[in-house]
């Protein structure tokens, strides 16, 4: 029997003005553990005229993260904040009772032509933490741990995972990690004994093997444990 329970692809979705690959939730599967909400955004080319625009909306109960590949992204909220996210940082948001919060092209950005492109997750909090106050996290690229081990580069977005924990303040036992084969061959990754639980392989760019099964790039990959060992194809 395949460790692979459910193969999702990507489904167009409009978030503002922009349209996105949605990959959760999904009508035969509603959520990967704690994560609820997961939407991949490009790449995109945008021209002088076009700009990404998520106008103010509420969110209430749940945390969200966004991690940008390229591009960039001007939150601003109704705690004050207001910070650029740039490629490889992190923006976390406990949005708790409820806060109200923007994503836009800077200012600096809007009649440039540029590209976006990352993703955007959201994750729910615990029952008894779903009313606390709202809260707002930046994490920089540098202070995420990233490792190298043969030709693959691991970062450690979110949670615990390999011995090692983020700087993002979770709620729940999870792990968001980036792996990247900087190499042209394939490679052998047989990661399972380092995560635990639900667990899913999105498939950003390339392709995956899994027990002798090929798995195109735009879709996630759910297993109902972590026992997955994947096969990196370029």
């Amino acid at each position: 029997m395949s460790n692979v329970a459910l193969v999702i692809e990507e489904r167009a979705a409009k978030v503002g003005s922009f349209l996105v690959g949605r990959l959760l939730p999904f009508v035969q599967k509603r959520a990967v553990g704690p994560f609820v909400f997961i939407d991949h955004m490009g790449p995109v080319n945008l021209t002088e005229k076009e700009n990404f625009d998520v106008p103010p909306h509420p969110h209430i109960g749940l945390s969200t993260l966004t991690y940008l590949f390229e591009g960039s992204i001007m939150h601003r909220d109704s705690l004050g904040n207001e910070i650029e996210i740039k490629p490889g940082a992190v923006n976390w948001m406990n949005a708790g009772k409820g806060v109200v919060h923007s994503e836009r092209t800077p200012d600096y950005l809007r009649m440039k032509k540029k590209t976006l492109h990352g993703m955007q997750i959201w994750v729910a909090l615990p029952k008894e933490l779903e009313f606390e106050e709202a809260s707002f996290y930046h994490i920089e690229e540098k202070d995420l741990p990233s490792w190298v081990d043969d030709d693959v580069k691991y970062t450690l977005i979110a949670g615990e995972a390999f011995s090692k924990t983020s700087g993002v303040p979770v709620h729940s036992p999870l792990y968001f990690i980036e792996i990247i084969n900087k190499t042209e061959e394939d490679k052998l990754i047989d990661i399972g004994k380092h995560l635990y639980g639900e667990s899913a392989l999105y498939i950003l760019d390339g392709k995956v093997e899994v027990e002798g099964n090929i798995y195109e790039d735009r879709r996630i990959l759910i297993n109902e444990n972590a026992e997955l060992c994947r096969h990196f194809h370029n």
